[in-house]
């Protein structure tokens, strides 16, 4: 299966994994499952930081993309097709991270890890 992390999946692998409920822990750690982070949940993390909405140092910030790779993951680049099938969603989700998120899961064929229910209301796999 392959697996696309949200922006607070991957907060909570890299700092609080306690978080992750066991069954989806699993799952990011099987050997059988191919883990993506986006390239958008970086971009996420890193306008909230500078904001004050994330408690993250920048320098931090700028180590994630290693931490994708450390983490054995693999990124996601936003692409076009991605940024445009965002219209076709219907406004259940105000977010535009984690709707570009859900357009990225349903355009590459992935199951979402969430823990956020209003995303749930799209037509994609969840974990």
């Amino acid at each position: 299966m392959r697996l696309l992390l949200d922006t607070h999946m991957f907060l909570w692998f890299l700092s609080e994994e306690s978080r992750i409920p066991e069954e989806t822990r699993e799952a990011i750690e099987s050997s059988e499952n191919s883990v993506l982070v986006s390239a958008a949940s970086v971009w996420e993390i890193a306008i909230k930081a500078s904001i004050g909405r994330l408690k993250i140092a920048r320098t931090d910030v700028m180590k994630l993309p290693a931490l994708i790779d450390a983490s054995g993951f693999d990124e996601l680049p936003v692409r076009a097709r991605h940024a445009a099938a965002v219209g076709a969603l219907p406004m259940h989700h105000r977010n535009p991270f984690d709707r570009l998120l859900i357009a990225q899961t349903r355009t590459e064929g992935l199951a979402l890890v969430t823990i956020d229910p209003a995303i749930r209301r799209y037509d994609v796999e969840t974990l």
